[in-house]
């Protein structure tokens, strides 16, 4: 009989994560999605995917992170997608910008990480960590020091945490999506947008389900482990 497999993602109620826990339910998943703020979004997600569980948890609350994983009967893949972005010259970035934007996506992610491989390595079945970087965190983006920061430090946790899991049958990897359909794009006009994608040389931006099936690939190959996957049309070669 095969095993029921849970799966995690944070910042599940919108664009890659609600793309990414609709993919891993369609697969068989049980899958919880965490989301931070109660509004629009999260109940159209709970109408959309009624047999998802949505549980409201701040991922820099490391109390709420931990009771979030320690509710799961098990845990055997960890989507970490929350994220928040940050548009500034750095002459305008205040210190508690820095840091909030540090917190939430470098932070939320060792967070998740930390309280998830305790849980793996109790079950004692290895497991599967999937982080959600940027494209800006390997190049850089004009405008978005704090952002790219964070985003590249996720990269370099994942490969750090890829070396230290290995022997425990834990997979570390990693997404880099390029320019994506998600509301984090939303402050860009259509003028803006169209100039994007003609950077993009397969000539559009990206769709949220097309980084959830990337997830899914490296969530799911036990001999794939400390690796950036660039979703992007090329922009990033």
């Amino acid at each position: 009989m095969k095993k029921q497999k849970y799966a995690l993602v944070t910042g599940g109620t919108r664009g890659i994560g609600f793309a990414t826990a609709a993919l891993l339910q369609s697969e068989g998943y049980l899958v919880t999605a965490a989301y931070s703020h109660e509004g629009e979004d999260a109940a159209r997600a709970r109408e959309a995917l009624p047999s998802v569980r949505f549980l409201r948890a701040d991922v820099t609350d490391e109390n709420a992170v931990k009771e979030l994983i320690e509710g799961m009967e098990r845990l055997d893949l960890l989507v970490c997608n929350a994220g928040v972005a940050s548009f500034a010259q750095v002459q305008d970035i205040g210190l508690s910008e820095w840091e909030r934007v540090m917190r939430v996506n470098a932070g939320g992610v060792f967070l998740c990480c930390k309280h998830a491989v305790k849980k793996m390595l109790h079950v004692g079945e290895g497991g599967a960590i999937v982080n959600v970087s940027s494209i800006w965190g390997e190049t850089g983006g004009s405008c978005e020091s704090a952002y790219s920061a964070s985003k590249g430090a996720v990269i370099a946790f994942t490969k750090a945490l890829a070396k230290e899991l290995a022997p425990s049958k834990i997979t570390v990897n990693c997404v880099a999506p390029g320019v994506i359909h998600t509301s984090m794009n939303a402050r860009f006009t259509s003028e803006e947008l169209r100039a994007m994608e003609e950077d993009i040389p397969v000539g559009r931006m990206g769709e949220p389900e097309e980084i959830a099936r990337a997830i899914l690939f490296l969530g799911s190959e036990p001999y794939i482990t400390g690796q950036i996957l660039g979703v992007n049309g090329g922009a990033h070669i």
